[in-house]
């Protein structure tokens, strides 16, 4: 896809009116440490639009990103991080389960993990969470570039067994520093979600 228009249109807190919006919604989520404001970077072709934090876990807002006039990439916060109270995790799940019932344009749900390691209990709570939801996440396996390339189909296999994945579920392999996986996500929302194989 190329990027001709980019917006961060809107910033939604824990008390804010979810937008009604009219184009195609396609979010990302993922523990806080796991790369995915590096990946919604690499998938807008810039540098620092999403902002990258030292500190895990500030990412306390859904942000939705107009791509062309054309669909909405969704950040949803982070999960996970130690270091937030119980009740600030509370709050942000169930900002995140208010925007997984509301919206009407969600079309598909991107679920970030990190390579290098199996999936996590948070990992595994949140893969089964939005399939109860009625989602089939397509997992993104990140920092592929801190593994060997000789380890990448016993990693995403590790995956796939520790996340309990339904059969057919796509797991993309993806490199911040390289854009290996990029053009495969892109991809996958063309032709699968928004149903424009010749999309630019």
């Amino acid at each position: 896809m190329i990027i001709r228009s980019l917006e961060l249109e809107t910033v939604c807190g824990i008390t804010s009116k979810l937008p009604d919006n009219r184009l195609p919604e396609i979010a990302f989520a993922g523990k806080s440490n796991v790369g995915k404001s590096s990946l919604i970077n690499a998938l807008m072709n810039r540098k620092s639009f999403a902002r990258i934090s030292g500190t895990p876990g500030k990412t306390q807002t859904i942000n939705f990103y107009n791509i062309n006039e054309e669909l909405y990439l969704v950040d949803l916060p982070g999960y996970g991080y130690a270091r937030v109270s119980e009740q600030e995790k509370e709050r942000w799940g169930q900002m995140i389960e208010r925007y997984l019932h509301s919206s009407r344009q969600l079309k598909a749900i991107f679920l970030l993990v990190d390579i290098r390691h199996d999936p996590s209990a948070n990992d595994r709570m949140m893969y089964q969470w939005i399939v109860e939801m009625g989602f089939h996440p397509i997992i993104v396996a990140t920092k592929l570039d801190k593994i060997k390339r000789s380890q990448i189909q016993k990693q995403t296999g590790a995956i796939r067994k520790g996340l309990g994945l339904v059969q057919g579920t796509a797991v993309i392999p993806f490199s911040a520093l390289t854009k290996q996986g990029r053009d495969e996500i892109w991809e996958l929302v063309e032709t699968e979600f928004l149903g424009e194989g010749e999309m630019e």
